[in-house]
């Protein structure tokens, strides 16, 4: 949109991604391993974020089975849901 531009929404999932990335290998487990992003569900865009937006990304750890990691993840634009997700990760070395 040249005259109008708003940020790719597949952006605003990769950056939710690494958030929820980062977020998976904080914990001490995890030291030394690699996230595999293996997919998102449930996704809904809510807000056009658009130059000059600040987006705020939120993580939430849901469940694990094995090396399989759920993550919930938000972002924001002044403290309005622009986009939502769950994200499904594999942890590997």
């Amino acid at each position: 949109f040249p005259q109008y531009p708003v940020m790719p929404g597949v952006l605003i999932m990769e950056a939710l991604a690494q958030a929820a990335g980062v977020l998976e290998l904080s914990k001490p487990e995890n030291k030394g391993k690699l996230v595999f992003y293996a997919g998102m569900d449930n996704v809904k865009y809510k807000k056009q974020v658009v130059p000059g937006d600040q987006l705020i990304l939120h993580a939430k750890f849901i469940k694990r089975r094995g090396p399989i990691a759920v993550v919930e993840a938000e972002a924001k634009v002044d403290g309005k849901l622009a986009a939502k997700g769950t994200l499904t990760f594999a942890l590997g070395k």
